[in-house]
């Protein structure tokens, strides 16, 4: 139980028992409301050429070369600790 509802409970405690009740069915019809909202999924088109170009401050393609080569790196590292 999440801090936030563990106070809520608290604050529902001097609550009658009507109104804890009625505080209830509005929070399971506030739920059931969310519950039934259908997802959006967003599609990649929709958030197209919304980051700056480079993002990083680095060419695409120089980071796919330089990741490449650091794991080329690393794993011949490796293979020479073996050895």
């Amino acid at each position: 139980m999440t801090v936030l509802v563990k106070e809520i409970l608290r604050q529902a405690e001097p609550l009658s028992a009507d109104e804890q009740l009625k505080l209830a069915a509005l929070l399971i019809e506030q739920a059931r409301k969310k519950a039934s909202m259908p997802i959006v999924r967003r599609k990649w088109l929709d958030v197209a050429g919304a980051a700056p170009y480079p993002m990083t401050g680095e060419d695409a393609q120089d980071w796919v070369t330089r990741t490449r080569q650091e794991g080329d790196d690393e794993r011949e590292l490796q293979w020479r600790r073996k050895n």
